[in-house]
């Protein structure tokens, strides 16, 4: 459980969501790029304040190939 009572399961991990980009902006590190802004904060955190719900847009990034 999170400290506000809901699971934990309720935010997703950018880092394995295929929208997330990293930018070369000192002051807005982080991108969604199925959303369209950048922050200086991770981009759920971003959605969860501006919208009261979490992020409804995440994809998880295709597993890589495996090597023979």
């Amino acid at each position: 459980m999170s400290p506000s009572g809901g699971p934990k399961d309720q935010r997703p991990n950018c880092f394995k969501c295929k929208h997330l980009s990293i930018t070369w902006e000192r002051q807005r590190g982080y991108a969604c790029r199925a959303m369209g802004f950048k922050s200086r904060q991770i981009p759920w955190l971003v959605v969860l304040r501006e919208s009261g719900t979490p992020c409804l847009m995440f994809s998880p990034k295709p597993a890589p190939p495996r090597r023979a």
